[in-house]
């Protein structure tokens, strides 16, 4: 029995493990969660591999991280602190109780901007402490390409690189002193040797500890000297090598440890000034061997990056929304791949003069005019993102097999870069298989990652060669096995035959000295378990998908369970800060509450792992309840995880097993009864003027009495005659406006205001006839909030019925409401797959986007008055976002004369249809609004105008702040009439 695994032989014994929990909740402030769900969530990070915890633990303190250490270590349970979980070797997981630092323990302990240092909790994301200290001019240079959730932590566990190490060099040339707790709970701390405490805090254990280790780097000193590979990226084994430096410090042991010789509560850090500029030359090559070779020269140009983008990211990358319009910006032609040379300083002149350095010296390595030169720093930003997506967009393939990561980070001399990417490539290609590659160029450390099915025995037995046979060619070429990542489950094992006998038992006696009962993330660097052992596997040899009916179309993924897998657990959906996702995760912090989350959830679920029933149990709908399906990580999601869709399919399931509630069938059977409900508008309304029927449908429907209700009133009537197909001309001016429920029954001014706009604009507006019976066509999305997917796919046929005469004659369906019109873009393909919805979503396009469209091509023109220097705050819709509309909207909104368009960064508005009038979620929905919408619009002035085209965005800035929201519709139209 591994380390690894070591509890899995107690784990029937649930009487111990209630004991641990009940004695765990009554020494610590922290949360404490033994359930089956939580378990699951916390088993993996963004390797192959999947342990499930015997609990896990959100401590608040250092006294927390004590308390379970002690606890623990009194119940034989190792302990296993964690970050953002977005470790590529399973550093992070294990059989024993996880510490989940990144909740509550991420503050900031101490900052001196005067000299430059700072220490910080280990759960803090260095994006958020780069945030911090931009306004004084500083910031943290080891940037790993997670930055936007990994931890200080998890960096200072796996001594982390990032693209710019070139010039600030690791973790461990950047930490100055690491506070600690031995596996026991006692606290000490390491720092620079030589002081009056001689780097170290605490009792005389820690001071007996660090002479012991001294002495035994220094009695291996011939051997660290002669086998240590001399290159920046060595980051495998302990940093005995640290411990023979002139003056060491001894924090750096720890760096590196991944948790096995001492639980982290503090790192000192030291930062660096930003600099003034940054330029970048994007270097184009016909080769990846030719990329390889010219890297040293460019190097020799003293960039602070030189990062590779393969072929396989420029090829995927350009199929994927997020990423193909910078793409296009930045390659001219086809090249094979790309070297995005970074340059940065405080005089921008001499920077544009190392960029034609740079393109001197690819003219002069047989590549004229290979240079696309990026100064500007939006532009910059952009193609960085590109590059930190990398690993996630060649995740993107669909399918089994994927990029796996095991010999990710080997790093080697420069000199010999070349020709060991030529050996690595003939290896893969002996196997039968291919690798992409990517990353830090400028010190010999590509990611590699040859593409494997982890399901099959086949391609483990060949992941096992491929590491072999990496692992003799690093050797060769003097290089280092674990570049960046450290070694974890993947590359423990290796530890020996890269460093030799004799220094493995040295580490084992580092290990021994710190942690001699093994209570430390066992099995990581040390007595390692074999990297290939398919029951430490997230696809275990017996992972296999339940049989399932399911009620969407997922043939485009291969079915529901291989959609669900695509998540890769790199965890982009826990970025605090840009983009809209994940708003939920922002506003709770809660690993449930995340795209990562709730599809580890569904996955463990639809394969067995969390019992019987798990699918459609109660504990799954908590799990997802929080989703408001605002559509974020449908392109935000490097993969392209689609969880709005995932929550389809499971309400599909669940209310067919527990039945569809009141309050879930109010909203569902909206479009059926809103004619009803009209014309008892004045009886409806009391609901918001009387508290008492307030608080009456909170308690019966569970509609929130803090939560006014949208207004009943006269409905929209088109205006115009029925129309047929025949009488569309097929010219561009021919349109359908579709009037959806919302709007329809709620703001009907909103399209009557589109219909001014339209008309003025020169289209030709038909008026379409909803067959079998009155009731106004719909797009089903209040049945689709509800899994309704019976009743949603009625709905669609019924519209494509009557919308497509019009679209094969030539017409165009134009819609005001985002979350409708883009559900014949999206679920309609879902629901009734096939030529027909495919022919309606691509003719189906948003009043803004129509009109952008054809404002742009010259076929219209809007004569629109002078607003005199307005300021006008633009909120998006999350659908908006989702499909790439934002730029349509706001391309409009610019062609008012004198309207001063500022763009609100901000996620989900909260509201999300039903979500915001639930009584057991406004409070969630609030925290949503309040991330930054709403501080946004509370420093807008009075008079200030407020766009936003969702219903419920408008809704929610109504009830949350009292200021009334347009419709980019009747922004125009006013814009028009004055």
């Amino acid at each position: 029995m591994n380390a690894l695994t070591q509890r899995s032989a107690v784990r029937a014994d649930n009487s111990r493990d209630d004991s641990l929990a009940l004695q765990l909740r009554s020494a610590i402030q922290g949360e404490v969660s033994f359930d089956p769900f939580t378990r699951g969530r916390y088993s993996t990070d963004a390797s192959i591999y999947q342990i499930m915890p015997t609990g896990v633990v959100l401590p608040r303190s250092a006294d927390d991280v004590a308390a379970c250490l002690r606890v623990a270590a009194q119940h034989g349970v190792p302990v296993i602190l964690r970050g953002g979980g977005t470790s590529q070797n399973g550093q992070p997981i294990g059989s024993g109780l996880v510490l989940d630092c990144s909740r509550h323990f991420n503050g900031i302990r101490a900052y001196d901007p005067e000299n430059g240092t700072v220490t910080v909790e280990p759960g803090l994301v260095l994006e958020r402490l780069n945030t911090r200290l931009k306004a004084d001019g500083w910031f943290f240079p080891v940037e790993p390409s997670t930055a936007s959730r990994c931890t200080i932590g998890g960096m200072a566990g796996n001594n982390s690189c990032g693209a710019r190490s070139l010039r600030y060099g690791k973790m461990s040339d950047n930490v100055l002193s690491v506070e600690a707790l031995f596996h026991d709970g006692e606290p000490f701390a390491f720092a620079l040797t030589g002081s009056e405490d001689d780097g170290v805090t605490g009792s005389g254990r820690a001071a007996d500890l660090a002479r012991r280790m001294l002495a035994l780097a220094e009695s291996h000193r011939d051997e660290i000297e002669r086998i240590y590979p001399k290159v920046q990226r060595r980051v495998g084994g302990y940093n005995l090598d640290s411990l023979i430096e002139a003056r060491p410090n001894l924090a750096h042991l720890l760096v590196g440890s991944e948790g096995t010789l001492a639980a982290t509560t503090a790192v000192t850090l030291k930062l660096s000034r930003l600099p003034a500029h940054r330029v970048m030359g994007v270097c184009h090559f016909p080769s990846f061997r030719a990329a390889m070779e010219t890297t040293r020269a460019i190097v020799d140009l003293a960039p602070v990056a030189v990062e590779l983008v393969d072929n396989n990211v420029l090829v995927l990358g350009a199929d994927i929304p997020l990423f193909r319009t910078t793409l296009a910006d930045i390659t001219r032609g086809q090249p094979n791949c790309l070297l995005l040379t970074e340059f940065a300083g405080d005089d921008l002149a001499a920077l544009r003069r190392d960029l034609k350095r740079l393109d001197a010296c690819m003219s002069d390595h047989g590549f004229p005019d290979a240079v696309v030169e990026v100064v500007e720093p939006a532009r910059q930003r952009t193609v960085w993102e590109v590059r930190e997506a990398c690993l996630n967009i060649m995740m993107s393939m669909k399918g089994d097999a994927k990029p796996v990561s095991f010999i990710e980070d080997c790093a080697v001399p420069l000199e010999r870069l070349a020709d060991y990417t030529d050996a690595v490539t003939e290896v893969f290609s002996k196997h039968g298989t291919r690798g992409t590659w990517y990353a830090h160029a400028s010190v010999g450390c590509l990611h590699v990652r040859p593409i494997l099915d982890m399901k099959q025995s086949g391609d483990v037995a060949r992941m096992r060669a491929i590491a072999e046979e990496t692992a003799e060619l690093v050797r060769y070429y003097k290089g280092s096995y674990s570049g960046e990542h450290g070694d974890g489950i993947s590359r423990s094992e290796f530890v020996e035959p890269l460093f030799g006998a004799r220094l493995t038992r040295a580490f084992e006696m580092v290990k021994d000295g710190f942690d001699p009962g093994n209570h430390l993330n066992p099995g990581k660097i040390v007595r390692a378990p074999k990297f290939d052992d398919r029951s430490l596997f997230r696809f275990k040899p017996a992972y296999a998908v339940q049989p399932m009916q399911t009620a969407l179309d997922w043939s485009d993924w291969g079915g529901f369970g291989p959609a669900v897998e695509m998540c890769n657990n790199n965890g982009t959906c826990r970025k605090l800060a840009g983009g809209a996702m994940c708003p939920s995760y922002r506003a709770t912090r809660e690993e449930q509450h995340l795209t990562r989350g709730r599809a580890n959830s569904l996955r463990l679920a639809i394969s067995g792992q969390l019992g019987e029933g798990a699918f459609t149990s109660p504990e799954m709908k908590r799990t997802l309840d929080l989703c408001v399906s605002c559509k974020a990580c449908r392109r935000e999601c490097p993969t392209g995880v689609d969880m709005a869709k995932m929550k389809i399919e499971f309400l599909h399931h669940y209310h067919a097993r527990h039945g569809l509630p009141l309050r879930e069938r109010l909203v569902a059977e909206l479009p059926r009864y809103a004619g009803v409900a009209a014309a008892l508008a004045p009886l409806l309304n009391l609901r918001d003027r009387v508290p008492a029927l307030a608080r009456l449908s909170e308690r019966v429907a569970g509609l929130s009495a803090r939560r006014s209700l949208p207004r009943w009133g006269r409905p929209w009537q088109e205006t115009g005659e029925f129309a047929h197909p025949q009488d569309v001309a097929g010219e561009f001016r021919d349109i359908v406006l579709f009037g959806d429920t919302f709007n329809r029954a709620f703001e009907p001014e909103n399209l009557e205001a589109a219909e001014r706009v339209l008309r003025t604009a020169g289209y030709r507006l038909h008026r379409v006839a909803a067959p079998r019976g009155r009731r106004p066509l719909c797009c089903g999305r209040t049945y689709l909030a509800s899994g309704q997917t019976e009743q949603a796919r009625a709905e669609a046929r019924r519209t494509l019925a009557a919308l497509l005469p019009y679209v094969r004659a030539g017409a165009r369906i134009v819609g005001l409401e985002p979350s409708c019109l883009f559900t014949f873009r999206d679920e309609f393909l879902a629901l009734l797959p096939g030529d027909e919805a495919r022919t309606l979503a691509g003719s189906a396009v948003l009043f803004e986007e129509l009109l952008a469209t054809d404002l742009a091509a010259g076929r219209i023109a809007l004569k629109l008055a002078n607003q005199g220097g307005r300021v006008a705050h633009l909120h998006g819709h999350c659908h908006q976002k989702s499909f790439g509309a934002m730029g349509a909207v706001e391309t409009v909104l610019r062609r008012i004369p004198g309207l001063d368009l500022r763009v609100v960064e901000s996620s989900c508005c909260g509201m999300a249809g039903a979500f915001g009038y639930r009584a057991d979620t406004i409070d969630v929905s609030f925290a949503m609004a309040e991330l930054s919408l709403f501080p946004a619009l509370r420093a807008a002035g009075p008079d200030d105008l407020v766009v936003a085209d969702g219903t419920s965005c408008r809704h929610q800035i109504h009830d949350g702040l009292g200021r009334r929201a347009e419709h980019v519709a009747r922004v125009l139209d006013q814009a028009l009439q004055s």
